[in-house]
């Protein structure tokens, strides 16, 4: 097992919006330590892309406030880091890959442009030449499987489809050799053959510079093969994590087996079922577990208070009143 190397604690973000106040995180907890793929799932609008912007602090201020908690990278709060510090912990430290590469990209500059500022800019290779500098960027689009960099180089990301694009946000990212990469549905965009595609090159990239990397997904089966531990997510609260293999032999909470169970069939085995009702509003959440207004298992006591963590062995834990005996 690595040394830590991110946790948060009781992170609690805030919307500022014309109707009230959104409270989107409610206290999120993570971690992870150095090496670790770790996969985070969810329902859309389920808090896991605010989270992500959290650890490196690009939330939009406002309408976003971080009202409460911890972001510890290697021991130090990034929340309370200045900007010059943010800046250097972007550019050498966390990368991440957003899951618009056309809105991730400036259409306005070259690919090139782009590609050698991230390269010049991460202090890694400080008194390189432009000369030097291009030909990292040029190898950078090599390692991304793209036939000829030096053109790509040249061309504006419109210009680009969108698998070129997002090969070329993973360029970017994995080009400053980041201790942690965030990819946030990085194949969200593309079609399912692309998908594999960009999937299997990132997997093979992320081994190769023993990358720490948090993996957000909507699908089940990509964290089954990709990641060794899950988080998994509900409207802004962390539900339960495991190691992968545990979590898929033994999903505990009613919300993991409902994600389960929502997965289509292809073995003739009848049509998934899917979970009913949708998150709650953020504006006013119900009190208690906030899944409880979904939940076939509810009782009095997820109502009225939110549920701690329970261990139940095997790196396993839960947050849900059915096991707290």
């Amino acid at each position: 097992m690595g040394k830590p190397l991110l946790e948060i604690k009781d992170l609690k973000v805030n919307f500022d919006v014309y109707g009230g106040t959104l409270k989107v995180l409610s206290g999120v907890n993570l971690r992870m330590n150095e090496g670790e793929k770790v996969g985070l799932v969810g329902e859309t609008g389920c808090g896991k892309t605010t989270t992500a912007k959290s650890i490196l602090k690009i939330l939009p201020v406002p309408p976003g406030r971080i009202t409460g908690g911890e972001v510890l990278f290697k021991g130090r709060d990034i929340l309370k880091m200045g900007d010059s510090e943010i800046n250097k912990i972007h550019a050498r430290e966390i990368s991440m890959i957003f899951q618009d590469p056309t809105a991730a990209l400036n259409p306005v500059f070259t690919i090139g442009q782009q590609l050698r500022e991230a390269i010049k800019y991460s202090n890694l290779h400080s008194g390189l030449s432009r000369k030097e500098i291009k030909a990292l960027a040029v190898l950078a689009l090599k390692d991304v499987s793209l036939p000829d960099p030096e053109r790509i180089l040249e061309n504006y990301p419109i210009q680009l489809s969108g698998g070129m694009r997002q090969r070329i946000c993973i360029a970017m990212a994995l080009a400053t050799q980041s201790t942690l990469l965030i990819a946030d549905e990085p194949t969200t965009s593309l079609d399912v053959t692309i998908q594999d595609q960009v999937l299997r090159l990132l997997g093979t990239l992320v081994k190769e510079k023993d990358t720490s990397t948090i993996l957000i997904t909507h699908s089940l089966g990509i964290v089954r093969e990709w990641t060794e531990r899950v988080y998994v997510m509900y409207a802004g609260t962390m539900v339960e994590t495991a190691d992968t293999a545990e979590l898929f032999k033994d999903p505990l909470h009613p919300y993991t087996r409902g994600l389960m169970m929502a997965v289509p069939k292809l073995t003739g085995q009848g049509i998934a079922s899917g979970i009913a009702g949708r998150i709650p509003s953020y504006l006013r959440p119900p009190g208690g577990c906030r899944f409880n207004t979904r939940c076939s298992e509810v009782m009095k006591e997820c109502r009225l208070e939110k549920p701690p963590y329970f261990d139940c062995g095997d790196n396993h834990r839960v947050a849900c009143y059915l096991y707290k005996d």
